[in-house]
């Protein structure tokens, strides 16, 4: 139990400079070019993200909170009391409120994000609007091996992962990551995922590319990241940004294209570009449902049940680890 204001524990482990500065190096070095779209959540990162969930075109954010809303009495039936929810991509304070209101006593919550500041300020959200809650913040990369703090609470651990950013993994990665997840929370733990559907490339296209520009200044902030702490010198007018999705691999693309051939320098190494070449940035890949539930048992968990909204956009899945 905190005192309504404070967090019970904070560990900081996210990604040093030599880390982003090595990853990056190894993903412009490569061919076709590439960035981790984990790195893209510095602080305006962060917030520029916010705004996109904002923009008109982008419909996941609006659409799986009114979802969660809807289902959250039936998920936590399924949770029980006295869970521990460990909530990985802790963006924003409204999805996990809404989870946590509806379960039986919650005992304790742990916020995973690479992101420290906007970690913090949903831990201390969360720990004063929630007083016998233990909450917990773990700044940290939870692609790689994190410890989880020590959890007060007999009931079930239950993994939330909305906003469909398991959809940034490849199919193969998404059920490393489903697996990983599982053995960190054990069998007859739960996990809660919100998952992007298959629809129409127009309603896509737009949602990634919108007409204000914030994807693109998302975008483009990796870049202007690198410039800030690994010293590159990027020049971020020479770069505009690309997004579509591509049916074949049912997935979103995101790119930035170079304008013209130039070089840049990033650490010890010079990198040089064509014209048109692009740096990959993020994939969003998008399921049915049935093609999630497969997903799911290939990492060893059982669909226990899955909803819609009535546009069928969005999904949110809730699974048994086995």
């Amino acid at each position: 139990m905190n005192d309504g204001s404070t967090i019970a524990s904070f560990a900081d482990i996210h990604p040093d400079r030599e880390s982003v500065l090595g990853q990056a190096l190894a993903g412009l070095g490569a061919t076709p070019k590439t960035l981790p779209s984990k790195f893209f959540y510095d602080e305006r990162g962060s917030k520029l993200f916010e705004r996109i969930c904002e923009v008109p075109e982008y419909y996941v954010t609006r659409v799986e909170t009114a979802l969660l809303g809807d289902i959250a009495g039936q998920a936590a039936e399924m949770i029980g009391a006295d869970a521990c929810i460990i909530e990985y991509g802790t963006g924003s304070s409204e999805k996990i409120a809404l989870l946590l209101a509806a379960l039986d006593r919650p005992a304790a919550f742990v916020g995973v994000d690479i992101s420290s500041v906007a970690l913090r300020g949903v831990a201390e959200t969360l720990a004063g609007n929630f007083p016998d809650l233990a909450v917990h913040a773990v700044c940290a990369d939870f692609t790689q091996p994190f410890t989880l703090p020590a959890m007060s609470g007999q009931g079930r651990r239950v993994v939330f992962f909305p906003g469909s950013s398991l959809g940034n993994f490849n199919p193969e990665q998404s059920v490393d990551f489903i697996a990983n997840a599982a053995r960190l929370i054990g069998p007859g733990g739960g996990m809660l995922f919100g998952i992007d559907l298959k629809k129409d490339a127009a309603i896509l296209d737009a949602a990634y590319d919108d007409a204000a520009g914030v994807t693109a200044e998302f975008n483009l902030n990796l870049l202007r990241r690198l410039n800030r702490e690994c010293g590159a010198d990027f020049d971020l007018d020479a770069f505009s940004h690309r997004a579509f999705y591509n049916a074949n691999a049912g997935r979103v693309e995101m790119h930035l294209v170079s304008r013209r051939a130039q070089s840049i320098t990033l650490g010890a190494q010079t990198i040089t570009f064509a014209e048109g070449e692009t740096i990959h940035t993020e994939n969003s890949y998008k399921y049915s449902v049935p093609e999630f539930q497969d997903l799911a048992r290939r990492a060893g968990c059982e669909p226990m049940r899955a909803w819609t909204d009535a546009n069928s956009l969005f999904s949110l899945h809730y699974l048994s680890v086995i």
